[in-house]
């Protein structure tokens, strides 16, 4: 099936897209079979091959929701805006923001029985932390100790040279 969409060119920070016709399952950035248009959203200059895009639709290409409303907007094509479809979030971030928006509509009983599972699980995670922190510390300790035992045989090498001086 072939579609009409946009692929990205340009510099970083400085893109601008090219309207174009390819195979749908074609790579974004990959072959193309016709360059149809231009939109540089930066100094919003567009251009657009109205003939060859009423052709490749005539052969039944299907256009991407963001080219269609673009060719609508100008009137290379009629009819009505699609709602474009916004990619979904990672399941972490849906499932943070439902908190979040629980927590909101939540009523005040519902808070503190929440803050108070909150108060039980945070001391696992410190436990751990602190766990990390003791046992840095007497890894240190540990050292200091051995540090120490080696100067001791030292000083006793000292005050046995200066005894026999």
């Amino acid at each position: 099936m072939l579609k009409i969409r946009l692929t990205r060119r340009g510099k970083k920070n400085n893109a601008f897209f090219r309207i174009v016709v390819a195979e749908h399952t074609s790579p974004i950035k990959g072959g193309f079979l016709e360059v149809l248009g231009f939109l540089n959203p930066h100094t919003k200059e567009k251009s657009f091959k109205a003939d060859r895009i009423e052709y490749w639709i005539g052969k039944g290409a299907q256009c991407s929701d963001t080219v269609h409303n673009l060719l609508v907007s100008n009137s290379v094509i009629s009819g009505s805006k699609r709602a474009v479809k916004l990619k979904k979030k990672p399941a972490e971030e849906v499932k943070a923001e439902s908190a979040s928006s629980a927590d909101k509509e939540a009523k005040p009983e519902d808070k503190e029985v929440k803050a108070e599972e909150v108060a039980e699980a945070k001391p696992s995670a410190s436990a751990e932390a602190t766990a990390d922190k003791e046992e840095k510390e007497e890894e240190k300790e540990e050292v200091k100790e051995s540090e120490a035992a080696k100067s001791e045989p030292e000083e006793e090498v000292k005050k046995e040279s200066e005894e026999k001086k």
